[in-house]
C-alpha cells in the first residue's frame, strides 16, 4: 500500500540522487553546470531554474541528508 512511509522514502532517494550529482563529471556534460545558465544570461528559464535548484540542493541538504539517511537506516535495521 502506498502511504506516508513509501513516500517518505521516495522523497528522500530522489534527494540523495540530486544530492550525488557531479558538476564537473555529469553536469557539464549535458549542458546543466551552474556556470552554462550565468554565461547565456538566461536566469528566468525553467532550465536555469532547474540549474539553481541542484545546486541549492546540493548545497543547503548535504548535512541534513547525511542524518536524515542514518535515522532512516537505523529505523530500517531496527523496526524492519
Amino acid at each position: 500500500m502506498f502511504g506516508f512511509g513509501t513516500l517518505f522514502y521516495v522523497i528522500i532517494l530522489l534527494l540523495n540522487a540530486v544530492a550525488i550529482l557531479n558538476e564537473e563529471r555529469f553536469l557539464a556534460r549535458i549542458g546543466w553546470a551552474r556556470n552554462s545558465a550565468e554565461l547565456y544570461g538566461d536566469t528566468e528559464s525553467v532550465k536555469a531554474k532547474l540549474i539553481n535548484l541542484i545546486s541549492a540542493v546540493r548545497t543547503l541538504m548535504r548535512i541534513p541528508l547525511i542524518v536524515v539517511n542514518v535515522v532512516v537506516i537505523v529505523y530500517a535495521l531496527v523496526l524492519g
